[in-house]
């Protein structure tokens, strides 16, 4: 006689996922479409050790709490259920309650691998298995397109806003109507990497996805699973890579969600000095214990194995790593070595690390991390957190409030843009100017730029052309290469129109540029994490605010040099020193008419002469434009240049 309900996770599932190290844990836990005893169904997977008794409801049993009982699987804590006729698209939750209060709750399956759009909350059935995938080449050459010396530059998107169909009413594109546009644009802008924040699914359209519910599901508000997976494979296709943000800090208190999962804080702390980020109005997970910590690595591998994605960029770290993060006194417990570091958190990611770069070594990950925690981006076997990038938020924070001071103020803040070179090469840094600079009444980046609106957008190239030229990987988030001037808006697209404008449209152009510049320049990248990359020519000429540095390959034939006005007052015959003789050709100017520029520059470039400067023998004589930069490269004189000297 067939057994209508055999077991479907064995004693040996059970064991990793109590102990913390079934990595794959989705290929058992939540709902999957499968045949027993000649039936098609659903078996049904939970996690809820402190409940009572748990059900499964849904739209095929009238979302009846007595219909489909759960087995209790011991002391694992799991649920497991086999229900003959549920199929794809089915609607589902479980009805948890507990055994130590009784508290009842319907919860969405937090395996769930497809969700309903909200303010419903029903997880779906669905099956994640066979999409044909087209980016074989991708994969297998990931690695060197993703290494510490490839050229990264990161396109930040929110999906829901990149680009709407404002014809018909404003509405979101799908995942398959965004991929080929998507992936036109960033390849024709010179980006190597989109970087989504956060498609988990997520019930508040405001949170941007940073609270998160269905951490196995690729929101539906753009499509289904497979939809996505279109995405990213077109992605691929094209050349681009895809880094998600992903979100272990924290969860929501959606009444759905992983909160009092059981009737007990199983997924957060019990205590509430330990439970709520009070910013956020969230909880925090509990890194100390082991199936939860399970949940997030296996999360982790997911998005890798299932979708594709070829890196995540952990969001709020700071906030995993101090217990005292935004608490005063009295609001935070202790270690148990009396200090602030939550040591559960650490433990927590550098395993995330260790499991993410043992399994998948061509992948990466980035970590937003705000404050001076060292070694973030270092192996952990050296002690380091085991990050393969870190965002250099200070970088970002210092340059902006160099670039709000007026011109003629410059001279007295000129140490706040040198200052990252003390620690440009202690970390693998990535220079973001995210999201988070553009909302919040924090303005546009244009709109952060002194001056009237010439100087406005001058400021702006400047920005952008110092940022591309200093040391580091480089993010930008969508709308700012056109010089937008509202602060972004989740709830409309961005002001495509603003291209019919020649100044956008030139500023545009100059993200383009500096794109491929970055790209295909080895001395703009290859030693970007290596002091032998950089090497200051003049960072002292405070009363003129201009900085004149080398960038340098791996061989000795490339190097850059690059010279920077923040004012607007051209600087003629600004001697430079040069490390050897020849003709230099001028190979970025940010103030060329083509970008909205007052078009002052060098003719193509100059040759050296037997004059020293900056403990040089040979030197140049240019023209710096205003609020502009410059940079040359040696090369052969051409047969009709004229001395210009």
């Amino acid at each position: 006689m067939k057994e209508s309900n055999p077991r479907f996770l064995t004693d040996y599932d059970l064991y990793l996922w109590s102990e913390g190290s079934h990595y794959r844990s989705w290929e058992k836990m939540g709902a999957h479409l499968v045949e027993v005893g000649g039936f098609a169904g659903t078996r049904f997977a939970v996690w809820a050790p402190n409940a009572r008794s748990v059900s499964v409801i849904g739209d095929f049993n009238g979302w009846n709490d007595t219909a489909h009982y759960m087995n209790n699987l011991g002391d694992s804590g799991v649920w497991e259920l086999f229900i003959p006729g549920v199929g794809q698209g089915a609607l589902y939750k479980y009805a948890i309650h507990s055994q130590w209060n009784g508290h009842g709750a319907e919860k969405t399956d937090p395996f769930g691998f497809a969700c309903e759009i909200r303010p419903k909350s029903a997880s779906m059935v669905w099956d994640i298995s066979g999409y044909q995938w087209g980016d074989d080449d991708w994969m297998a050459h990931r690695g060197r397109r993703q290494g510490v010396k490839a050229p990264l530059s990161f396109y930040e998107v929110h999906l829901g806003s990149w680009m709407r169909a404002q014809e018909e009413g404003n509405r979101w594109l799908t995942y398959r109507e965004l991929a080929p546009k998507l992936a036109a644009y960033v390849s024709e802008m010179g980006f190597t990497h989109v970087e989504l924040l956060p498609v988990s699914e997520h019930p508040l359209d405001a949170s941007w996805g940073y609270q998160t519910v269905g951490y196995y599901a690729p929101t539906s508000r753009f499509g289904t699973p497979q939809d996505f997976m279109f995405l990213v494979d077109t992605l691929h296709q094209a050349g681009i890579g895809v880094v998600l943000d992903w979100v272990p800090a924290h969860f929501p208190r959606d009444g759905h969600g992983l909160g009092s999962f059981d009737g007990t804080h199983l997924y957060e702390h019990d205590d509430p000095r330990k439970r709520e980020h009070q910013d956020w109005g969230t909880f925090i997970f509990n890194y100390g214990r082991h199936e939860v910590k399970n949940f997030l690595l296996s999360n982790a591998l997911f998005w890798l194995e299932v979708y594709h994605i070829d890196g995540l960029r952990v969001d709020a770290v700071a906030s995993m790593l101090y217990l005292d993060y935004s608490r005063e006194e009295g609001e935070w417990i202790p270690n148990q070595y009396g200090g602030r570091e939550n040591l559960e958190a650490i433990d927590f990611l550098k395993r995330f690390n260790e499991v993410v770069y043992a399994e998948h070594p061509s992948a990466m990950t980035i970590a937003e991390e705000s404050t001076a925690w060292p070694m973030v981006s270092r192996p952990t076997y050296l002690g380091g957190l085991g990050f393969g990038y870190k965002w250099n938020m200070g970088w970002m924070h210092d340059t902006l409030l160099y670039f709000s001071k007026d011109p003629i103020h410059r001279k007295y803040h000129h140490g706040t843009l040198t200052f990252s070179l003390l620690y440009a090469f202690h970390e693998n840094f990535i220079l973001p100017f995210s999201h988070d600079e553009v909302v919040h009444g924090k303005g546009s980046m244009i709109g952060k730029m002194p001056g009237d609106d010439w100087q406005k957008f001058a400021n702006l190239r400047l920005l952008y052309g110092y940022m591309f030229l200093h040391p580091g990987r480089k993010l930008l988030f969508m709308g700012c290469e056109l010089g937008q001037r509202a602060e972004w808006n989740h709830e409309s697209s961005i002001e495509w129109d603003l291209l019919q404008v020649p100044k956008h449209r030139g500023l545009q152009r100059w993200v383009q540029d500096l794109n491929h510049f970055f790209r295909s320049e080895p001395a703009a990248h290859e030693l970007d994490f290596q002091p032998d990359g950089f090497r200051w020519i003049d960072c002292n000429d405070s009363q003129q605010s201009t900085l004149v540095f080398m960038r340098r390959g791996q061989h000795e034939a490339d190097v850059l040099v690059c010279a920077l006005n923040f004012t607007p007052v051209v600087r003629h015959h600004y001697r430079i020193g040069m490390p050897f003789g020849g003709y230099w050709r001028e190979v970025l100017n940010s103030d060329a008419d083509l970008y909205g520029g007052s078009g002052q520059g060098n003719l193509g470039g100059v040759r050296t002469t037997s004059v020293g400067a900056h403990g040089f023998p040979q030197s140049i004589a240019i023209t710096l434009p205003p609020l502009g930069s410059v940079v040359f490269k040696p090369a052969e004189e051409p047969a009709a240049f004229v001395e210009t000297q």
